[in-house]
């Protein structure tokens, strides 16, 4: 770290703003911190940083997630007596925000007055929705609280983050209605997102006929709605099963020339899917595409799942192959849904085919696909055992070595088949490991085993017979 720092010669007059040029050209943070510090060793020579070379170095450490060493640097402001603005602090509030630390921009907040940087508005709005988005709602109340009581006046956009908090919830929701009914009365006029928040909300909590009433208000206010407001109410149109009114909403969205998005369409496939449509869905999946909508994981995931569970298997194969041609990599869910459709249809080979594509894919269980990995391994085990034991064996083998549980019915489906192919050695082993594991094969198995092994003595008892009687015959002669 520092070498290209200490190779750099800098000039008899160094100025902040050559320093944050040379910092801007650098992309590598730890690079562009020796860079910064360099300079600061010829302070002797008259140079000192000041707001703005402090400033971009802040967030350049707030980008990469170093907010220990940025809030160090404010401190290292404060001693500086270098004046620290309200954006140098704000940068560090919405950095924590996005990593999904709210009570640490709260923290960095009240320390604006420490720094002696008086908050305005700006600051108490962009904190306050970091608190109602990342759901800290009681604290974002007593937030809101403390904004009126330090006299800040309410505005379009502090009352939004308001109906927004209370919109989270089916029990304040009507509060966030009755805000937006009195916003005019403090000079508040709704705009398109107040109108978008309360139609998300309505949508979410199955009033859809309100959220209808709300987006219709907004068209004879001149308030045009958004594509994400459109989407909420398709998405809400399709949960509740009106789908094709949901289909009307998208021609409608066309009409005023408002471009659907990847969620749009993602939300009526879905409801197509749920209606046993399927292939309706993969219509407007190929309309998306030539629309230039690129598609994502929960696209694909759903047309996927749809495809499978109207026992399409082969649009669904096809599907899964442009989805990895497009760069995204199938997880644990989607093989799941695509080995249960061809287990479904007792395609027992093609979903041991998956199956293995996925293991050699490295996807392996974790705490929450773990049952998804162990029903689809004892699925297909158990369909195999009826088609291809030998296989049906060797991945139950598979199995154990990967530490997926085996379930006593599926040891119990690899005994029996063992046995009628007279494989008593791989039968035993299995039988050995089920009680090794405090799994107890069923009567049927024990006696389907006992029988087999009787047999097999009474046989090699009846040769040893035979081959003895040769032998006295050939003495005789």
């Amino acid at each position: 770290m520092g070498s290209k720092a200490k190779m750099f010669k800098w000039s008899q007059t160094i100025t902040p703003a050559q320093v944050v040029k040379l910092m801007r050209a650098e992309k590598d943070v730890e690079k562009a911190t020796s860079i910064f510090n360099s300079a600061t060793a010829e302070y002797a020579n008259g140079f000192c940083h000041d707001q703005s070379s402090f400033g971009y170095m802040v967030l350049r450490l707030v980008s990469a997630n170093k907010f220990r060493a940025a809030e160090d640097l404010v401190e290292r402001m404060k001693k500086e007596s270098c004046v620290i603005n309200e954006d140098i602090l704000l940068s560090i509030c919405r950095g924590y925000g996005r990593v999904h630390r709210p009570l640490d921009s709260l923290r960095v907040f009240h320390k604006m007055k420490d720094f002696g940087c008086n908050p305005t508005q700006k600051s108490c709005i962009t904190v306050f929705a970091i608190l109602v988005e990342e759901n800290q709602l009681k604290v974002a109340f007593r937030f809101y609280k403390y904004m009126r009581e330090v006299g800040l006046q309410p505005t379009v956009a502090s009352l939004n983050v308001l109906i927004k908090a209370l919109c989270r919830n089916g029990g304040t929701i009507d509060a966030g209605l009755k805000i937006f009914r009195e916003m005019p009365k403090r000079g508040c006029n709704p705009d398109s997102y107040t109108y978008g928040t309360l139609i998300n909300g309505l949508c979410r909590f199955g009033r859809i006929a309100e959220a209808k009433c709300l987006i219709k208000e907004m068209g004879e206010k001149d308030c045009a709605p958004s594509v994400v407001t459109y989407t909420s109410l398709i998405h809400g149109l399709c949960e509740s099963k009106n789908v094709m009114e949901a289909m009307g909403l998208l021609e409608e969205m066309k009409c005023k020339g408002i471009e659907p998005n990847v969620f749009t369409y993602s939300s009526l496939m879905d409801g197509l899917c749920k209606d046993g449509r399927a292939l309706q869905a993969m219509e407007l999946f190929e309309m998306m595409v030539a629309r230039s909508c690129k598609p994502n994981m929960v696209t694909y995931s759903t047309l996927i799942t749809g495809l499978c569970k109207e026992q399409k298997l082969q649009e669904a194969t096809e599907l899964l192959d442009r989805m990895k041609l497009q760069g995204l990599k199938p997880d644990a869910g989607l093989y799941g849904k695509t080995i249960s459709g061809f287990c479904g249809v007792s395609k027992f080979r093609e979903a041991a085919n998956f199956l293995d594509e996925m293991i050699l894919g490295g996807i392996t269980p974790n705490r929450l696909t773990w049952s998804i990995h162990v029903r689809i391994n004892n699925e297909v085990v158990r369909g195999l055992c009826t088609s291809d034991p030998s296989r049906a064996f060797s991945l139950y083998l598979s199995m154990r070595t990967r530490g997926i549980s085996v379930e006593a019915e599926t040891s119990d489906s690899l005994v029996k088949c063992l046995c009628k192919k007279r494989e008593l050695q791989k039968a035993v082993q299995i039988v050995n490991e089920m009680v090794t594991d405090g799994c107890i094969p069923d009567k049927g198995t024990w006696k389907l085993l006992v029988g087999q092994t009787l047999e097999k003595m009474v046989v090699q008892e009846a040769s040893e017979s035979l081959l003895r009687e040769f032998e006295i015959q050939d003495q005789d002669l």
